[in-house]
């Protein structure tokens, strides 16, 4: 039985930039819909050829040409990472008609190997778009809806689930293979995404050559989600380089797995801390890394508050990325402690949110925007805490309690 499509926020965007641009690149992670998603907007219009076979693959780097030739616009070529000798026979092609829009759509896996080919050989001809897993918006069925701040009138945001049944949520994560189907274990499709990312994608990045031993890195990373990221304490810990470490926590940015969140800087007088921090895009990936199996030991164990911010901050990332909008995300600490989660660049100004753990809501809880408003004046917005509970509620100074399943 077919499984029921599931509508993602990047669909206008991306038919815009294909009316637009000769080529649409679509890179994310493995397994975030990206062929499923190209194939529902574009199957009538455009072939499909996946380079990832080794025959097909074989054929497009030995005679790019008549690869090509074999395979006109417009086309959809999935997995282009396989094959990246075919980006300057592409450009050819394009520039014999640079005004045709939508020539080629091309997906990958690797941001890092794409950027730098693209950069070299498609500046200019192709737009670049991202595809992450799903938001809860997008599972929910309203991939258009606004965040928060962004309506005068979030009377018609309702919370739809439960506290434990957004927990269990958490621990499935928000690839769309395990959204789709409820009845898969989810601990055996975490297990062997993580091993076949490691297989294929870890090994095709020069930096990586002990898979054990980068295996061991990715579950010290991810108990340290939401947290200072110190990587020379890391690197000690693992008895391994710190630029070793380096290397590695920038594969994991350029395959999509992590998010380095850096900290924001103002003039206000203080001394603000100046480490990064890393989360786990997926919350599921985050969960399994973690041994977490079950969702009440999620919530209430030493790790509920470090998924609870995890699932926030995917939740920003997704939103924005899938409106083709680069995320500007930062925290904001002070050397004496008081830390802000996040703040949003929304136009020319900050909003401030902070993530608790309660699902009971307290003025207390708003201290910390409280403080940031105060050093930043006008360029912070009204702030919001966001909680595990379900009760919307003023704080006081413009901050709101909003429920996570509201965000």
């Amino acid at each position: 039985m077919a499984r029921k499509y599931i509508h993602r926020s990047l669909e206008p965007v991306l038919r815009k930039a294909a009316g637009e641009f000769p080529t649409v690149v679509l890179t994310g992670p493995r397994q975030s819909g990206k062929t499923t998603l190209l194939k529902h907007l574009f199957s009538k219009e455009y072939r499909y050829v996946s380079l990832d076979p080794p025959d097909v693959r074989a054929a497009a780097m030995e005679d790019p040409r008549g690869f090509l030739e074999m395979h006109t616009p417009p086309v959809i070529f999935d997995e282009v990472q396989s094959a990246p000798e075919l980006f300057p026979y592409i450009k050819e092609r394009i520039d014999r008609d640079r005004s045709r829009a939508g020539q080629y759509l091309l997906t990958g896996s690797q941001n890092l190997l794409l950027i730098e080919r693209i950069t070299e050989s498609l500046a200019g001809r192709a737009a670049m778009m991202r595809l992450l897993p799903l938001s809860c918006r997008e599972i929910a069925g309203q991939p258009q809806a606004l965040m928060p701040w962004e309506t005068v009138d979030p009377s018609h945001l309702r919370s739809k689930s439960s506290t434990s049944q957004i927990w269990r949520d958490f621990l499935r994560g928000g690839y769309p293979e395990l959204v789709a189907d409820p009845e898969r274990d989810i601990h055996l499709w975490h297990a062997s995404y993580v091993q076949t990312y490691l297989e294929r994608d870890v090994r095709n990045i020069r930096q990586v050559g002990d898979l054990s031993q980068f295996q061991s890195f990715l579950r010290a990373l991810a108990a340290r989600s939401a947290q200072l990221l110190r990587l020379s304490d890391l690197a000690r810990d693992l008895g391994v380089a710190v630029n070793t470490a380096k290397a590695w926590l920038s594969v994991l940015e350029a395959t999509y797995q992590v998010v380095v969140l850096r900290p924001y800087f103002a003039n206000v007088g203080k001394r603000l801390v100046k480490t990064p921090k890393v989360y786990f895009t997926d919350i599921g990936t985050l969960c399994y890394l973690t041994g977490l199996k079950d969702p009440d030991h999620a919530a209430h164990g030493p790790m509920g508050g470090a998924i609870m911010e995890t699932a926030v901050l995917s939740e920003i990332v997704k939103t924005l990325t899938h409106r083709g909008i680069e995320p500007q995300v930062y925290f904001w600490r002070t050397s004496a402690g008081t830390e802000v989660d996040f703040l949003v660049e929304f136009g020319e100004k900050l909003v401030p949110v902070e993530v608790k753990l309660s699902s009971t809501s307290r003025p207390a809880m708003a201290s910390a925007v409280r403080i940031l408003q105060k050093d930043l004046g006008d360029k912070a917005m009204p702030g919001y805490v966001v909680h595990s509970g379900d009760v919307r509620l003023p704080l006081g100074s413009g901050v709101m309690a909003l429920p996570f399943a509201e965000l």
